[in-house]
Order: structure tokens, then C-alpha cells, then sequence
């Protein structure tokens, strides 16, 4: 259930939005500043566009099949920290990508899907806390 609602607000969004990058660095940028500076090699956004995409997949998966996505989630937490970014900052990231979605989705962003999201960025929480 979970799975199907994750994927559903993604697919929503998707229909309203050609390219989430944007939204959710203006979101993330407008919340945290401070993770600005870790983006300044990246003019173009392409390093912005690829981090949201492997984002959007790990979520995908981690909220489905578990195939990949929490190996994926783990390596990037202490790639992260390598690189000055602290673990409770790596995963607000997660939380702009909802909140984000939350916002394209107005209206059809259900109670249903406010669950799903409230339960997977919990469970994501706890994965980067424990890899950081």
C-alpha cells in the first residue's frame, strides 16, 4: 500500500511538472541555505538533476522491492559526511522531495499519501542516522 501510494504521488507530480530539480533546490536552498555552498561546481544543475534523480529511484525502490535503494541511501549517508555533509543534512533532502511534491499535488495530495510519505521519511530518518 505504502509502495502504491509513494509511486502515485510521484506519478501525479509528473503530470504537472516536467523536471522537479527546481522546485525541490529552491525548497531545500530556501529552508537550508547552508547546503547552498555544496553546489557551487554545479552552474548548470546537471550534479542537481542527477542527485534527484538516484534520489527518486532509491525512494522507489526502498518503498517497494528493497532491492537496491538501502544500500544505495547508506553508501551515499557516509559518501556524504565525507564531504563535510552531516547525516541530519543529508536526509532533508528526503523531506524537500515530499514536501515538494505536497505542494505540485495540492488537493490530490491525500491523507493516504501524507501517511505513506510521513511513514517512509521516518524509516529514512533512521536509515542515514544509523549509516552516519
Amino acid at each position: 500500500m505504502t509502495n502504491n501510494m509513494i509511486v502515485d504521488s510521484f506519478e501525479l507530480a509528473a503530470g504537472r511538472c516536467d523536471d522537479l530539480t527546481p522546485l525541490v533546490y529552491a525548497r531545500l536552498f530556501g529552508e537550508h541555505p547552508e547546503l547552498e555552498q555544496f553546489f557551487v561546481m554545479d552552474p548548470t544543475g546537471a550534479v542537481r538533476g542527477s542527485m534527484l534523480a538516484w534520489v527518486i529511484n532509491a525512494i522507489l525502490d526502498y518503498a517497494g522491492a528493497r532491492s537496491f535503494g538501502e544500500n544505495l541511501i547508506r553508501a551515499e549517508a557516509v559518501n556524504h559526511t565525507g564531504m563535510g555533509i552531516a547525516p541530519e543534512q543529508f536526509g532533508l533532502f528526503f523531506g524537500a522531495v515530499a514536501d515538494t511534491l505536497r505542494e505540485l499535488l495540492g488537493a490530490d495530495w491525500t491523507a493516504e499519501i501524507d501517511q505513506a510519505w510521513g511513514m517512509l521519511l521516518g524509516e529514512l530518518a533512521g536509515l542515514v542516522q544509523r549509516a552516519g
